[in-house]
């Protein structure tokens, strides 16, 4: 709470070794602006979030980023260089940059995400900013954890029966085709803007119009841009009921995230070291062991 940085960073290691409730038990939740930044592989999400915490800064809030990395399915490890991307922060106080593994956990998060986002909040950060990994259509978990969604393409990112159908274009807030100094940028644009109308369709007038933006993160064309549509999009939920309805579901998101950890962590390990030799063996299906493991 006085700022040590050093004391942050053993917290949010705790919490990565499953003691949140531990971390969390004495603080209040705050009332941060959380933004959500997903989207497919080599959009370009580091470098738009590298300019989106200068613009959060130069509007005079402090800020904290969360930036998932994926882990390697075979050693297990991560790069975590994220934060190398965004060396232009280092020696700012009002910034803080968290890199996390996924540890293979789905959806496009780390497991201790909902729990850091929860510590860095009560710390009191005005802006917490949480980075997926590169994603598909399916891992759309950031949508539950943050108040405004960001979802960065870039040109030539599918066609336009994909852009309908993908799970990734139904949970964005605001829309950013990156590297719009490419080829194919107006088609890219066209399929969001078709895809939004066509949900509109179906489901209705929509009370936020997400907003469909074009950005060149590598001269930092368009941040502004960016950063407009989030104020305007937190203004929206401080005046609507959509805010509120969105904090409980964080908050409801987290709980299921706790229970899913706090479950694991009831499992005698040498229990689940011999089922998972039965498992190996191929004497026992895996759903009678996962059993057998809560049983016992």
């Amino acid at each position: 709470m006085a700022g040590d940085r050093r004391s942050l960073a053993r917290l949010i290691t705790a919490i990565e070794n499953g003691k949140a409730a531990q971390v969390l038990q004495d603080l209040e939740p705050g009332k941060p602006h959380v933004v959500g930044v997903t989207g497919p592989p080599g959009a370009g999400k580091s470098t738009l979030v590298d300019l989106l915490i200068t613009e959060a800064r130069n509007a005079g809030n402090t800020v904290a980023g969360l930036l998932v990395d994926p882990s390697s399915p075979f050693s297990g490890g991560a790069i975590l260089g994220d934060r190398v991307r965004m060396q232009n922060h280092i020696t700012d106080k009002g910034v803080y940059l968290r890199s996390l593994a996924n540890r293979g956990h789905l959806g496009g998060l780390s497991h201790a995400v909902p729990a850091a986002s929860a510590l860095l909040s009560a710390i009191g950060f005005d802006v917490i900013i949480i980075e997926t990994v590169g994603v598909g259509q399916a891992e759309v978990d950031i949508v539950r954890h943050c108040d405004t969604v960001v979802v960065i393409l870039s040109p030539g990112w599918g066609d336009g029966i994909q852009a309908a159908k993908a799970g990734l274009m139904e949970i964005g807030d605001v829309f950013v085709v990156n590297k719009a100094d490419r080829d194919g940028v107006e088609q890219t644009v066209s399929d969001v803007k078709q895809m939004l109308m066509l949900g509109e369709q179906v489901g209705g007038p929509l009370e936020w119009e997400p907003p469909v933006l074009e950005s060149v993160a590598t001269t930092g064309a368009g941040i502004g841009e960016i950063w407009a549509a989030l104020v305007s999009h937190r203004e929206y939920l401080d005046s609507s009921n959509e805010g509120q309805r969105r904090t409980a579901d964080r908050w409801e998101a987290e709980f299921r995230a706790a229970l899913h950890v706090a479950l694991i962590g009831t499992l005698d390990s040498r229990v689940v070291d011999e089922l998972v030799a039965d498992v190996r063996r191929g004497v026992m299906s895996p759903y009678l062991a996962a059993e057998r493991a809560l049983s016992r």
